[in-house]
């Protein structure tokens, strides 16, 4: 093999071998796409986990009494927050029992489906929309419920995360019944552009030159400009 043939022999292994690396480094960007997908839902689901022990924990320790008006005012917000978002077909249910003289709360959500009653746990019930709804309605519950009230504004970090794009508008539709119904300010914080289309107002928040900055975007109301 004369030097012409080696050397061509050698760029075409070198072709390969970086039409290999990009194969690989494209796989990897996959695999790692995947994994932090997989990690956001799994630090979703022990968030949901947590908001779902924290409510238990509040009704087990409340006297009866009040045990029953929590457990109906947090049935009745979740229940309307479901069917303002997804429709009248849901509603949310607190079933309380007694295990070793300590009582204990399950979630249910319910469902009509042609005359037929479906009865299953939040995170097995029609996608992760439904739990992301659960979960706003339940902190918008503790907080009405808690005595002394906490005021202040309902400050929300990425509300709604797996809810669809059909079902955003009338999710913002509920948080502004509830702001004004509760007497709160809401105050979204999103890189979803569809959740501005029911503020009053909206800011952008970037980096310019290592420092913060803060500028005022287009005004929306229920996605119409003011």
């Amino acid at each position: 093999m004369n030097r012409k043939d080696e050397l061509r022999r050698l760029e075409e292994q070198l072709k390969s071998a970086r039409e290999e690396v990009l194969v690989r480094k494209a796989r990897r960007d996959e695999l790692e796409k995947l994994l932090k997908d997989v990690e956001g839902r799994l630090e979703k689901a022990e968030r949901s986990r947590d908001l779902f022990e924290k409510v238990r924990v509040l009704l087990q320790e409340s006297a009866e009494h009040a045990r029953r008006q929590a457990k109906a005012q947090m049935e009745n917000l979740v229940t309307n927050a479901l069917q303002y978002v997804f429709g009248p077909m849901f509603r949310f249910e607190i079933e309380l029992s007694d295990h070793g003289g300590k009582p204990v709360a399950e979630f249910f959500v319910v469902t009509e489906w042609e005359g037929t009653t479906v009865r299953t746990k939040p995170q097995e019930a029609r996608g992760g929309g439904v739990v992301d709804i659960i979960s706003l309605a339940l902190r918008v519950a503790i907080i009405e419920t808690f005595r002394p009230r906490p005021e202040g504004p309902l400050i929300l970090d990425e509300p709604g995360k797996h809810v669809s794009a059909e079902y955003v508008i009338p999710m913002l539709e509920f948080l502004r019944s509830t702001g004004e119904m509760f007497g709160r300010q809401v105050l979204l914080v999103t890189h979803n552009p569809h959740l501005t289309e029911g503020a009053d107002r909206v800011f952008e928040v970037g980096l310019k030159g290592g420092k913060t900055v803060v500028r005022p975007s287009v005004s929306l109301t229920m996605g119409q400009s003011k």
